[in-house]
């Protein structure tokens, strides 16, 4: 049997990895589900229901998949994809090696740049490829969870074109050559996490004022900068490569709203997995955003103050435990 012809487990079902093992069930894959015990008694309570900024809709019922805190889930899977937050990295490794066989596919579908390398690390002798989610899901409760931007899963092409066995209708992914390139180009596209979390203001309505887009213009300059005196340079997840961003976001509103609306879906309430995690009192990611910037604007001698600026605010925000602080851009520059 072909390895992914086995269940896929999915280690870490939050809302990311909850909408795509869902999608993929809702397919006909057979899926596994290593979640928290509060995901699991929530999906086992009302189901799975997976809707979309383009209004579509799939129902699972909990016999249409496996579920459950125990990793022994994971015991008889050809694949396993990666969706836990960057920090968890390690410990979920450490999981998969004790239950995953030793042929299943290990796929990491996180933000940040690290996560593969610490997962080869971690996992000698596995098949690890590298992936890259473009799109928000947000978790709204009773088992729901809501696609609200667009775009495809790339992964890592190999020779056993893993990326095309697990594309389905609904959740398509696509391989690429350049996986590096394309985490880079989502790392610094991702850098409007931080900026809509400190918001506390839906995405589209962000990107619609220009003071908002000017700032995201300003921090995308800086990192781009910033890394590529680290030689690294980035494949944008957008079809505008990642040089002519910052220009573009600085554009005039009447003529910017139109080339978002070519290039990027967004439901009108689509919010940051940043602002999420605010909002529930979680340790967000920001140490494997703009973190990084700083790591390696420290490395070249470059200073970086914005990333810094806004490391800062989000960790204050963070230790305060109340949500979303509801900045200006003005209050954000300093």
């Amino acid at each position: 049997m072909n390895a992914l012809d086995r269940p896929i487990g999915i280690a870490g079902a939050g809302s990311i990895g909850c909408f795509v093992g869902g999608m993929l069930a809702a397919a006909g894959r057979k899926v596994a589900l290593l979640a928290r015990p509060r995901v699991v008694d929530e999906i086992r309570s009302n189901g799975l229901c997976l809707t979309g900024f383009d209004g579509s809709e799939q129902r699972l019922s909990v016999s249409e998949i496996t579920l459950s805190d125990d990793p022994s889930i994971f015991n008889e899977a050809g694949a396993v994809l990666v969706t836990v937050k960057s920090a968890d990295t390690g410990d979920m490794a450490d999981i998969i090696g004790r239950h995953a066989p030793e042929d299943a596919v290990i796929i990491s579908l996180q933000n940040g740049v690290g996560n593969v390398g610490l997962l080869r690390q971690r996992l000698p002798g596995r098949r690890v490829l590298g992936g890259m989610v473009p799109f928000n899901v947000v978790a709204l409760g009773g088992g729901r969870f809501h696609r609200s931007t667009s775009g495809a899963i790339v992964v890592e092409q190999d020779a056993a074109r893993t990326a095309q066995a697990l594309s389905v209708p609904g959740l398509a992914m696509r391989p690429t050559d350049n996986i590096d390139g394309v985490q880079w180009g989502k790392l610094i596209l991702n850098l409007n996490n931080a900026l809509n979390a400190l918001s506390d203001i839906p995405l589209r309505r962000q990107l619609a004022q220009r003071s908002w887009r000017k700032l995201f213009a300003d921090q995308m300059a800086e990192g781009l900068a910033v890394i590529r005196a680290d030689g690294i340079e980035p494949v944008s997840p957008t079809p505008i490569p990642a040089g002519l961003m910052p220009p573009l976001l600085r554009l005039p509103d009447a003529i910017f709203e139109p080339l978002l609306g070519r290039t990027m879906k967004i439901d009108p309430e689509a919010r940051s997995s940043m602002w999420e995690d605010l909002k529930r009192s979680r340790r967000t990611e920001i140490d494997y955003l703009q973190g990084v910037i700083t790591a390696i604007a420290d490395r070249h001698g470059l200073k970086a103050p914005l990333s810094r600026r806004i490391v800062d605010l989000v960790k204050q925000a963070e230790a305060a435990g109340k949500g979303s602080p509801r900045l200006t851009p003005e209050q954000i520059r300093g």
